[in-house]
């Protein structure tokens, strides 16, 4: 499992339009082959920041079935006026989590 995060800077002023334009552009991106989850919040501290977090059964699934393919235009037509600047988009994969043992070494999961 791979998870896109996506810092998005909308335009002040613009966060209620921005949202309600989420809400319709929401089914394009979770209705896409090999995408397992999809989630939007908002930043406290800063209100125009939203972070945008997808879990893709892999990179490839989110470049070749959403980016690469007709999913894409649609939802930035939707979303895409609202942002101040290129949103900055980045995959992570998961750090596994170990128990230690009496050496003081990690032992994986």
């Amino acid at each position: 499992m791979v998870l896109e995060v996506a810092l998005i800077d909308i335009i002040p002023g613009s966060e209620g339009a921005f949202a309600a334009a989420y809400k319709s552009a929401h089914p394009i991106l979770a209705g896409t082959p090999g995408c397992r989850s999809v989630r939007m919040t908002r930043g406290v501290e800063s209100p125009s920041r939203f972070v945008l977090l997808v879990e893709w059964e892999s990179v490839e699934a989110h470049l070749e079935n959403f980016r690469n393919s007709e999913r894409f235009p649609q939802w930035r037509d939707r979303i895409g006026e609202f942002f101040a600047k290129p949103p900055l988009v980045e995959h992570y994969l998961d750090v596994p989590a170990g128990t230690h043992s009496d050496a003081g070494h990690i032992i994986p999961e």
